[in-house]
């Protein structure tokens, strides 16, 4: 048995993320929310063209995550049911059987992405899978109501980070033994993921 973390954006799930977001967006967002969003495409590109794509995604993501401010956990629950039903035809289904042998094999699974953590659990919760979640965070304020910030964007480095944190808390409260820990895959897809292939000890593309 062993700790065994998959990819979403291209891997679990092979669409673009980005755009299905959109095309939720025109069907639950007002003038208002696309004014934040607009503002965030603007700033968007400027870091786009001063640091690269990667920097540009980075900035989109956060300015589209502002949109969201004022929510309550139901109506972004619904935004994000809505998201998956209208992806779910670039849900990896071959992945998802290989998961299943893994959850029968005992391993951990992890599903880890610098996507929202609200679209990750929407996506498990369709295709019925009971697994752990890392993903970047939606936060909220003492009322549970939505700010639209967004905590540590989980990608590159921060993935391997926020993997062993993982590993650790479940070692402590006795979920996981180091024999396990050591015994770690990867299914993912980019270059952005080379710092978790060299963590782990088994790689699977």
């Amino acid at each position: 048995m062993g700790v065994v973390t998959v990819d979403f954006d291209g891997t679990l799930y092979q669409g673009d993320s980005f755009s299905m977001m959109f095309k939720a967006a025109n069907k639950s967002f007002g003038l208002k929310q696309w004014s934040v969003v607009a503002k965030g495409i603007v700033k968007a590109a400027a870091a786009g063209l001063v640091k690269g794509k990667n920097a540009f995604r980075m900035q989109f993501f956060k300015a589209f995550a502002k949109s969201f401010k004022g929510m309550t956990d139901k109506e972004l629950d619904a935004f994000f049911d809505k998201l998956v039903r209208m992806g779910k035809r670039d849900i990896h289904e071959d992945l998802i059987h290989k998961i299943r042998e893994h959850e029968r094999q005992g391993d951990h699974i992890i599903i880890l992405s610098g996507a929202l953590t609200p679209f990750l659990q929407a996506f498990t919760k369709e295709v019925g899978l009971d697994v752990a979640i890392i993903g970047t965070e939606l936060q909220a304020d003492g009322s549970g109501i939505c700010t639209g910030n967004v905590g540590s964007l989980i990608n590159g480095d921060e993935k391997v980070n926020y993997v062993r944190k993982w590993m650790n808390r479940q070692i402590r409260v006795g979920n996981l033994t180091e024999t396990e820990a050591n015994e770690t895959w990867a299914y993912a897809d980019s270059k952005s993921d080379v710092p978790l292939f060299q963590f782990v000890n088994i790689r699977l593309l």
